[in-house]
């Protein structure tokens, strides 16, 4: 008699099934894979006992994964067809499609990219299964080495015991999975380009060619990317950046490291200036603390230990220091430099805090990825009690901030990753009280496994910008490792010690990244509020300069950011390069507008204002500044 085992779905349902059934066959009609026990399996899985499954949509976060990692697979596998001479390195999957790094002799060019996609549809049309085989690490490792892909054979030095290989067709790569069940399952995909990187990120290292694709699960969603792509070139912040004078990036000075220019560092501290007050209002109070602290105390935090790759070191005066890539040691310092009482906390320090981490050359872009960033950070000392109370008023802040910019969220939890510090006891409490924070507050969110920081879990908030892209910018970390090695403690009601918990928190985040998407997302025209230049006033001929000095000094005075073009140019041609500029008001001043001892706004978008009164100039200036609670 056939032996029958049950699976349980996540709408309660039981299916009776006989033993060994793969999960394909029962799988929904879009699922891409399954996930059992917390982790996620190929569909391709056969079941061998009674277990709880959930089946991953390739429409969601987790399911676009699997699709676009599959078809980094089927690109390789094309591209080592096209041109065997090449040597494979890395594959993944990426937040907008994927992408895979080859060391070849020659540049791949636009043609070649093409001939990459007709082959990689012939491969999907071929409709080839993915088959996962686990093999001891040494296996592997003479499989590759058999094949001539030495970044693998080098690459395997790195990996456990045991591995995974994928094949599809004659290809084999190596891999954690999982993976479409076949390439037919490839839909909906294409190749976007070419750039250059090095092999594992350091400039140190091979030259390697790097071609970007992107897959969906449908036609549609192809089309409608595509189209986001080509309005992203226009917004590109590196490309708007120049053009509106903002900032720059130099070899000179230093890969990954900002020059602010004057009206960038103008909105840099619109910004901070906005954020100070803000935090001052909801009980934060400012501390500033070191770049440098005494390695010793890295070593005492976990950083050194867990974090090393990413930080600079020097010596001074024979004693070594780490320069800060995060600032919570400089505030629990702070904390512990004096008797603290059940009555003081919830303690909330606030420090926007310019820090530096040495992130892989490789990995740089503009100022979404930098070396040097300064972030709006706060450390919150509370009672285990006050926890989730204090969980949820960060969440307000953020759900409060993000609407001034005009941006939707989601929100992630991530759990213990693999290297981490801490008692199994206080990661499962502080993931409990994020999750429960959550739950409560009716705020739906995803679980992001073992991604959380190395000394607690979080909540990681993504902006969806105007072209609806995601951006990780705002995140709330559980901490109760940092309190325990640092020996932080508070007097309780009974008169004993107790140990507080620890929130670490941005809302906006790195202040460099959040201004790259800030650019992005308004397309460089600021709201008036935000703008560095929110006004400039343009004269009709020269004879009008002396009125226009007197305007231009009345709005300096109560405080307008504005410039003067008083060049001897025709009109239209100063309202073009104002317009180019995208300055929020142009305030045209001719014999009129003299005359009558006003001035005539038009807005960038071209709509013209009627003439007005300096004054009531400014109180349409003003109303467009954000009113928070």
């Amino acid at each position: 008699m056939e032996e029958k085992i049950t699976i349980l779905l996540p709408n309660g349902e039981k299916r009776l099934v006989p033993k060994g059934t793969k999960l394909l066959d029962i799988a929904d009609k879009d699922a891409v894979a399954a996930q059992i026990n917390g982790g996620m399996v190929d569909l391709s899985k056969p079941v061998e006992k009674d277990v709880a499954v959930s089946f991953i949509s390739a429409h969601s976060r987790k399911g676009l994964d699997v699709l676009r990692h599959s078809a980094a697979h089927v690109m390789a596998q094309a591209v080592k067809e096209l041109f065997p001479s090449v040597k494979l390195t890395f594959g993944p999957s990426t937040e907008g499609g994927f992408y895979y790094d080859f060391d070849y002799e020659k540049t791949f060019t636009p043609q070649d990219l093409e001939s990459v996609e007709e082959r990689m549809k012939e491969i999907i049309r071929k409709d080839e299964p993915f088959f996962r085989n686990e093999v001891r690490n040494e296996e592997a490792t003479l499989t590759f080495k058999e094949m001539g892909e030495s970044y693998k054979v080098e690459h395997m030095q790195d990996l456990p015991d045991r591995v995974s290989l994928y094949r599809q067709g004659s290809f084999v790569d190596l891999c954690e999975g999982p993976h479409l069940p076949s390439t037919g399952k490839i839909k909906a995909f294409k190749l976007l380009s070419v750039s250059g990187t090095y092999w594992r990120g350091d400039a140190r290292n091979q030259v390697l060619q790097r071609i970007y694709g992107t897959a969906f699960p449908d036609p549609q969603g192809l089309k409608d990317y595509l189209h986001m792509l080509e309005e992203a070139k226009k917004r590109d912040h590196r490309k708007l950046g120049r053009e509106l004078d903002l900032f720059s990036l130099s070899d000179e000075a230093g890969p990954g490291l900002v020059i602010y220019h004057p009206k960038g560092a103008l909105l840099r501290t619109i910004l901070e200036d906005f954020e100070k007050k803000e935090h001052l209002k909801r009980g934060y109070q400012i501390v500033i603390g070191p770049q440098l602290l005494k390695q010793d105390l890295w070593k005492k935090s976990g950083h050194f230990e867990n974090y090393r790759d990413k930080m600079y070191f020097t010596k001074v005066e024979d004693a070594e220091y780490g320069i800060k890539p995060m600032n919570c040691l400089a505030h629990m310092l702070i904390y512990k430099s004096q008797i603290r009482s059940y009555r003081d906390l919830p303690l909330r320090y606030f420090e926007l805090g310019t820090v530096h981490r040495h992130e892989k050359s490789g990995e740089l872009h503009g100022l979404l990825r930098v070396r040097g960033f300064t972030q709006d950070d706060a450390h919150i000392l509370c009672r285990p009690d006050q926890l989730e109370e204090e969980i949820y008023a960060i969440i307000e802040f953020v759900d409060d901030v993000m609407k001034i910019f005009g941006f939707e969220y989601e929100m992630e939890l991530s759990t213990r990753p693999e290297k981490s510090i801490g008692t199994d006891e206080d990661w499962e409490k502080a993931t409990q009280a994020l999750s429960n924070t959550l739950k409560e507050k009716n705020l739906p969110f995803e679980i992001n496994e073992g991604d959380g920081a190395f000394y607690g879990p979080k909540i990681d908030v993504k902006l969806k910008d105007a072209l609806n892209r995601r951006w990780q910018c705002a995140t709330i970390q559980v901490d109760f490792a940092m309190p325990e090695r640092f020996d932080l403690t508070y007097v309780g009601s009974d008169g004993e010690k107790h140990r507080p918990v620890m929130l670490h928190r941005v809302i906006l985040g790195a202040m460099e990244r959040f201004i790259g998407v800030l650019i992005e997302h308004y397309a460089g025209a600021f709201p008036v509020w935000l703008a560095p230049v929110q006004a400039i006033i343009l004269t009709v001929t020269e004879r009008h300069i002396p009125y226009a000095e007197k305007v231009y000094r009345q709005l300096i005075q109560k405080g307008i950011r504005v410039e003067k073009d008083l060049r001897n140019e025709k009109l239209g041609f100063k309202v073009r390069e104002a317009q180019v500029q995208k300055i929020p008001y142009m305030l045209v001043i001719g014999d009129k507008e003299e005359k009558e001892n006003t001035v005539s706004p038009r807005k960038r978008s071209g709509e013209t204002i009627g003439s007005m009164g300096t004054e009531e100039f400014i109180r349409l200036v003003e109303a467009d500044y954000p009113k928070l609670n």
